[in-house]
């Protein structure tokens, strides 16, 4: 598994690198989301150990907002940590990384994770309700039976 710190660095440098600015810390948080939820599709396992909560614009981890505030973000990652990261992150980067960040939202407002974090939440509050690894699963099971359909009708 690895470290959180690591593939929250490794997402801001490479989008300042592709897009020229920085990421805000919305989007950040999403993409560490479809990050998880990638790995669990690709290799069946969470890619770093942290908890998501069901806050009302989507999944949030709550260490990334202090670290984003404080720009503490790793300038490097190890080329090793890369390597390994590469697949799910390429996945990541090519299907939401250009969306901007309300779009995001939405399609996280949409992940069943989500959904059973936010069960007794009023729309408009945040929540301290964990989201589960389990519904994370459930969710990446879905992605992926939606691509394994996709590539039998030559569509992906």
């Amino acid at each position: 598994m690895e470290d959180l710190m690591n593939v929250a660095s490794y997402i801001g440098n490479r989008y300042r690198a592709e897009y020229g600015t920085q990421i805000d810390e919305m989007k950040l948080h999403k993409l560490l989301y479809f990050s998880q939820r990638e790995s669990f599709v690709q290799n069946r396992e969470p890619l770093f150990h942290a908890v998501f909560y069901g806050w009302k614009y989507g999944p949030v981890l709550k260490e990334i907002r202090e670290v984003y505030r404080e720009n503490a973000f790793y300038s490097t990652i190890p080329s090793e940590v890369v390597n390994r990261i590469s697949g799910v992150m390429d996945k990541v980067f090519e299907e939401y990384a250009a969306k901007d960040s309300w779009s995001l939202s939405r399609l996280t407002h949409g992940e069943t994770a989500w959904k059973n974090s936010r069960k007794g939440i009023l729309d408009g509050a945040n929540s301290d309700n964990p989201m589960k690894l389990e519904d994370i699963q459930k969710d990446a099971d879905r992605i992926r039976k939606r691509r394994a359909m996709l590539e039998q009708m030559g569509l992906s």
